[in-house]
């Protein structure tokens, strides 16, 4: 039986409503994640001055956010369940927007922590629907292309912070850092009124089929592989939260300090490390499709092997007492490969579980993931003020990556669908 026409825009729109979905799932994650989490990296310096914060203060900020980012996690299966993913995800970015435009007014470290908690609940909120909607919205040949491109919105949104925050300082001074915090939630909001309009649950709402990636003289790959072992959920659930938890605990330390090393560390001008941020933000905006689409043609395993390679290279060479230029590459390295692992991860658990299971099941991984956060930023931050310095975090953070390449090339074979 034929599927009838898709009403309204949907029916006029020159492309699939899925590209769609796309696109207001990386305003998403611009807001959420790009401009949530990870503008904090660019305000620590001369918040840390201002307020003023040390070292371990500053990882705990960071890690308070993935705190609260877990227990929306925790709690995401049920809120979608009563609310569906659409409007789980806008209140979600509404929490992230107001919360930091209360950072703002915040006097001192108890106050920053505690907004930032619940901007951290919000990302959770609004990150694991939308990415969960992949699966529903798109079929295996695609889905880790489409996965990819949703997570660019969060390299955008680095690029922005790179140079709206140290604009915004040299223009108002000690207090800039308080109308940046103002002016990314006000971002934030108006994200969450374009998600509401655009965004559905389910290709059926609209009388659609999921992209497929199948052209139409090809037959659909329905039916499992037939070398593919068949794999419990449990242990493939463990297998992808330990990959999943390596890159939360490694990416976040250098996304958190890089700016603060660069400015403290090794003398850089706020305004050249917020150039050298926004550099990583415009080189990640190929990460998530490139990759993504890689691992759609060689494996999820081998996908993952190869950016967790690029991400150990990255921390190693600002753990080194190396010259200049070899900040560069790292630079260069962690840009490239940043946003790899989410999309694939995304993919792959609608690969090994089905899309009816794939919000529920990156839900379950994004708990080890956030728990790879909570850990990172704090034990780093305490390290550096131990030894007076993040190199020994940077260290730490090489070997645990390349632990997971290691891991990543015991990753099953995936079923087809």
């Amino acid at each position: 039986m034929a599927t009838p026409p898709a009403p309204g825009l949907a029916g006029r729109l020159p492309f699939h409503y899925g590209w769609a979905i796309v696109m207001a799932g990386a305003v998403t994650t611009f807001a959420c994640l790009g401009m949530g989490r990870f503008a904090l990296g660019m305000l620590l310096p001369s918040m840390g001055q201002a307020l003023p914060l040390s070292r371990s203060e500053m990882g705990w900020i960071s890690t308070g956010n993935f705190i609260g980012y877990m227990a929306a996690v925790a709690l995401g299966g049920r809120m979608v369940a009563r609310l569906g993913a659409r409007r789980t995800i806008v209140m979600g970015l509404a929490l992230v927007g107001l919360s930091m435009m209360l950072v703002s007014r915040a006097e001192g470290f108890a106050q920053v922590l505690a907004f930032y908690v619940l901007t951290g609940y919000g990302s959770g909120a609004a990150n694991v629907p939308v990415m969960g909607l992949i699966a529903h919205w798109f079929g295996r040949r695609v889905r880790g292309r489409a996965a990819g491109f949703v997570v660019i919105g969060a390299g955008a949104a680095i690029a922005v912070s790179g140079i709206l925050v140290p604009a915004i300082n040299a223009s108002q001074g000690a207090e800039g850092w308080r109308l940046s915090w103002l002016a990314i939630g006000g971002i934030v909001l108006l994200a969450a009124m374009l998600d509401w309009a655009v965004l559905r649950n389910h290709p059926s709402e609209l009388g659609l089929e999921p992209v497929t990636g199948i052209s139409p003289t090809e037959t659909p790959d329905h039916a499992p592989c037939a070398d593919a072992p068949t794999v419990s959920r449990r242990k493939i659930l463990a297998h992808l939260g330990a990959l999943y938890a390596a890159f939360g605990f490694t990416y976040v330390i250098y996304a958190t300090f890089i700016v603060t090393t660069l400015v403290q560390e090794r003398g850089f001008p706020e305004s050249t490390a917020g150039w050298f941020w926004s550099a990583i933000g415009l080189l990640s905006l190929a990460s998530g499709p490139v990759f993504g689409g890689l691992s759609d043609r060689i494996g999820r395993g081998k996908g993952m092997m190869i950016v967790f390679s690029f991400q150990a290279t990255a921390y190693l060479l600002v753990a080194l007492p190396l010259p200049e230029p070899f900040l560069y590459a790292s630079i260069l390295l962690f840009g490239l490969a940043l946003w790899a692992i989410p999309s694939i991860m995304a993919a792959a658990v609608g690969d090994y579980l089905g899309p009816e299971q794939a919000a529920s099941a990156f839900g379950t991984i994004t708990v080890a993931f956030a728990i790879g956060q909570i850990i990172g930023p704090a034990l780093a931050g305490r390290m550096a003020d131990a030894w007076g310095s993040f190199s020994g975090s940077f260290a730490m953070a090489t070997a645990i990556a390349a632990t997971a390449v290691v891991g990543a090339a015991f990753l099953p074979a995936q079923k087809k669908q």
